[in-house]
């Protein structure tokens, strides 16, 4: 197996209309978050089923498939990586650990970073030093700052919340919107399972957040609450 073997299948599968509107719907415009970027027009659900096709490919083709300019191809090495990860011995996670973080300009859109992050970058810092975790939160590159938060959300599945109210402490001020849609959503996923942890946390912070932020982190609250804090009377 090899990248070009997924290249071929991903050009049978395109679909042009679809790329066109996924083109709009991911920002590639000039200016935009994912300026450049490249589609092929293929729905998320047959890019699994491609790499379930693909599973055993080995990490030198896969990082070179991550590295193509079309996006589902790298969203199809992500998902590899994923599934190699999750299965793989502790040699091979540390490799592809490693080769994530090294290669994160090209997980270079919202999804590539929510397929991804927590799976690699948060199940390999479960045991370790979280330190990574704050070097990619206050990088100036938007990805990193996005896979700081996502990452978290493995902790918060164990039930460990520390981390994930840590790195939202050091992206409160961050000026890009997916950042501030991000942070809201892993303190939403908190308060899904501990209320009142994320309840105290706004508490402490609402005042200072982006008001996305603040509304994705609020979404599940009773209206009254809701309206407490949109108020800033809570």
């Amino acid at each position: 197996m090899t990248a070009q073997d997924v290249h071929t299948e991903l050009h049978r599968l395109a679909d042009p209309d679809t790329a066109a509107f996924l083109q709009g719907f991911f920002k590639t415009g000039p200016g935009e978050y994912g300026e450049g970027d490249l589609f092929l027009g293929i729905r998320v659900p047959v890019l699994r089923r491609l790499s379930r096709q693909f599973r055993t490919l080995p990490l030198p083709e896969t990082t070179a498939l991550l590295q193509s300019p079309q996006h589902e191809a790298r969203l199809t090495s992500l998902l590899i990586l994923v599934d190699q990860y999750r299965k793989g011995d502790e040699i091979l996670r540390q490799q592809i650990y490693d080769t994530y973080l090294a290669h994160t300009s090209y997980i270079n859109n919202w999804d590539l970073v929510d397929v991804s992050a927590e799976h690699i970058v948060g199940a390999h810092l479960w045991y370790r030093d979280r330190d990574p975790l704050y070097h990619l939160a206050s990088s100036p590159l938007l990805w990193e700052r996005r896979i700081a938060i996502l990452s978290t959300f493995h902790f918060i599945k164990q039930r460990e919340y520390a981390e994930s109210f840590r790195v939202a402490e050091t992206l409160l001020y961050d000026p890009h919107d997916l950042i501030h849609k991000a942070v809201g959503w892993m303190l939403r996923e908190i308060g899904k399972r501990d209320f009142d942890a994320e309840d105290a946390f706004l508490q402490a912070h609402y005042r200072n957040m982006p008001r996305t932020m603040l509304r994705y982190a609020i979404e599940r609250f009773p209206e009254h609450l809701r309206q407490a804090y949109l108020t800033g009377k809570r």
